[in-house]
């Protein structure tokens, strides 16, 4: 492998063993480690070292062919430059990223105390390095949040914006649903360019393209955090939609009317039990196959 290649894969921490000690054997070794070190609070804007890094080797290699003297110290040029843009990229702007799997709930601790509980089929997203400035998170799915007081809140989802100051507060985004429940504090929601502010026990709900009002919360959190999912109300299609993420598995609900309403709800440890809380209310029968559960009605 020559000398630019390892460079490369040394700047994007892809060296294997034998490459490290090829890398380490480099006249230059010594001086990219140090200029490696000088660098750690350079900063720069945001930039491709890889489109740099080609665009630079292209010249190197014309200036090979020629024996330019000049090219030792024009390769250390660029290796300064590709370290400063890669730290920079690597310390300041790659986010925290927490997942969660179907069935799966995980419990989050923020840079200022605040914490998360993520629900199942989730994903959570801050910069633990510019927290201080900037309390913002972005959000897929379904999570609680206890925020510390403090300079604003931010929660961004695909559908709007949560913002608080130091509260208590569930927020539920999927496809056509969006719902933000308020249990302490206040909550102000940016949808669609109006904002709407949320009292404890207060909800705001858009579903299918409706908002849902007058919606109340008598609950002191979220009942996902308890095991179990709650509906009001709700098309049986979300209801579906939730089971499956709770028990990483698939519905087909082809033969039944998924838009009728379903109020109850069904735990999160029992898929029997799950299924005849949802059926039976709504006079549905189900068949359980290897990988399928089908719903039918009456």
């Amino acid at each position: 492998m020559n000398k630019e290649d390892l460079i490369e894969k040394w700047l994007d921490h892809n060296l294997n063993p034998e490459e490290q000690k090829a890398f380490e054997a480099l006249d230059d070794y010594k001086d990219l480690i140090q200029m490696s070190q000088s660098l750690e609070g350079f900063k720069a804007p945001s930039f491709d070292s890889s489109i740099a890094y080609d665009t630079i080797k292209n010249q190197l290699n014309v200036k090979q062919k020629t024996n330019t003297p000049w090219l030792k110290p024009l390769l250390r040029i660029a290796a300064i430059l590709l370290i400063g843009f890669s730290i920079y990229y690597y310390t300041n702007n790659l986010d925290t990223k927490i997942q969660t799997i179907a069935s799966q709930q995980i419990a989050i601790d923020l840079p200022d105390a605040s914490t998360v509980n993520l629900n199942a089929a989730s994903v959570l997203a801050f910069n633990k390095n510019k927290w201080s400035d900037n309390r913002v998170v972005s959000l897929q799915g379904e999570a609680y949040f206890k925020v510390a007081k403090g300079s604003k809140f931010d929660v961004e989802t695909a559908d709007g914006i949560v913002s608080v100051l130091g509260t208590q507060f569930n927020v539920k985004q999927r496809d056509n649903y969006f719902e933000v429940t308020c249990f302490e504090g206040s909550v102000a929601v940016n949808y669609n360019g109006n904002t709407t502010k949320l009292k404890p026990g207060q909800k705001f709900a858009y579903i299918d393209g409706k908002l849902i009002v007058n919606e109340k919360e008598n609950k002191l959190q979220p009942s996902w955090m308890h095991n179990e999912s709650t509906f009001t109300s709700r098309p049986l299609k979300f209801v579906i939609n939730e089971l499956e993420r709770q028990y990483n598995i698939t519905v087909d609900a082809s033969s039944v009317d998924n838009k009728q309403l379903f109020s109850g709800s069904f735990a999160h440890k029992d898929l029997d039990l799950a299924l005849k809380s949802i059926t039976l209310p709504l006079g549905l029968t189900y068949i359980k196959t290897n990988t399928t559960i089908i719903l039918k009605g009456e």
